[in-house]
């Protein structure tokens, strides 16, 4: 087993290593935001690899195949015994249509949806408490306000389903409501060196507030890994939702791809992937607690799972703020504070 470094979420969460398996991509083919087809055995595989090197929670949602994520994470649960069961996130605040799967999702925080998505998650899952359940998105569809989603959240906590509540996505002024109802213990940003706005405030916000930070998405869906390249994001499947994402499109994947490459020498001056210097340089900024690290198979996660390790560099950081200045990728703050 791998040792990897754990980091206390935030004031009041448990103890987690600084990456997570993200089991967005093996929720599987027939919903909009799928990745493609996944066999489900080479998912369950990947999830318990990571573990057996060393991960202590797994991040999933409700939306992530319209459940079957879940029941996958609850397949790997009842296989392994229960001391070496990791942690289980997931997420609630997305609702579908069983009988239009590729419509898109609704937002819906109102306290009756957040309790019948919990309940279904716990079966789902097959477990009696969810470590870390967590608001997908903000209600921007039914109205409710955030305090009375907030509420029910705490509702939650108290009568034991949930052990720790979080949010994602939420922008200040919804955290800081939240938090007038009761602490949030995580909160969920994207951060990578191509989505970097999160570094500016809502980071510094959690440090400041004892609210731990996983951040998600740090090789940017596959992007910044070292298999990626022009060539692969033209080849995409017309199933995988990065077809459509602007980042796989020109003219941006072409800066992106530019960025990535800057990594090479990186990687190689500390014999390390180009994926884990990425996910390295999100781990390295003040107030992130750990980061969800996506992968299909066990391969994936050997090709991330050292990144804890990799210790940047004042070198390094001047050479990834060179390449992001050059190729105009991205937006927000270039260059965390080494300690």
């Amino acid at each position: 087993m791998t040792t990897i470094r754990t980091r206390p979420l935030g004031r009041s969460g448990p103890p987690i290593t600084r990456v997570g398996f993200g089991s967005w991509a093996i929720g599987g083919a027939g919903w909009p935001n799928a990745w493609g087809p996944q066999d489900d055995d080479v998912a369950v595989a990947a999830m318990r690899h990571a573990v057996e090197r060393g991960v202590n929670w797994i991040d999933t949602a409700a939306i992530y195949g319209h459940g079957h994520s879940e029941e996958l994470v609850g397949r790997l649960l009842r296989e392994l015994p229960r001391g070496e069961r990791p942690l289980v996130f997931t997420k609630c605040g997305l609702r579908w249509d069983p009988a239009n799967p590729m419509k898109p999702a609704w937002r819906d925080l109102t306290p009756r949806s957040i309790r019948e998505e919990c309940e279904a998650s716990l079966r789902r899952l097959g477990v009696e408490t969810i470590d870390v359940f967590q608001f997908h998105r903000p209600d921007t569809d039914t109205g409710t306000p955030v305090e009375e989603s907030w509420g029910e959240m705490a509702r939650l906590i108290d009568e034991g389903k949930v052990r720790w509540g979080g949010v994602s996505n939420f922008a200040i002024d919804l955290l800081e409501r939240c938090e007038r109802v009761r602490h949030v213990d995580s909160f969920q940003p994207p951060l990578s060196l191509i989505r970097r706005d999160a570094a500016a405030e809502l980071i510094p916000w959690c440090e400041r507030n004892g609210t731990g930070v996983i951040v998600y998405s740090p090789m940017q869906a596959g992007l910044l890994t070292d298999r990626f390249s022009l060539q692969r994001a033209r080849a995409l499947p017309a199933d995988d939702w990065r077809t459509r994402s602007p980042e796989f499109t020109s003219p941006k994947v072409e800066r992106n791809v530019a960025v990535r490459d800057a990594l090479t020498p990186i990687a190689a001056r500390h014999r390390a992937s180009v994926a884990s210097v990425a996910i390295a340089w999100a781990l390295h900024w003040p107030g992130v607690t750990a980061a969800i690290v996506g992968g299909r198979n066990p391969g994936q996660v050997d090709g991330w799972i050292d990144a804890p390790a990799v210790s940047l560099e004042a070198r390094d950081l001047d050479a990834i703020e060179r390449a992001l200045e050059l190729s105009g990728a991205g937006s927000g703050p270039m260059r965390p504070t080494l300690p």
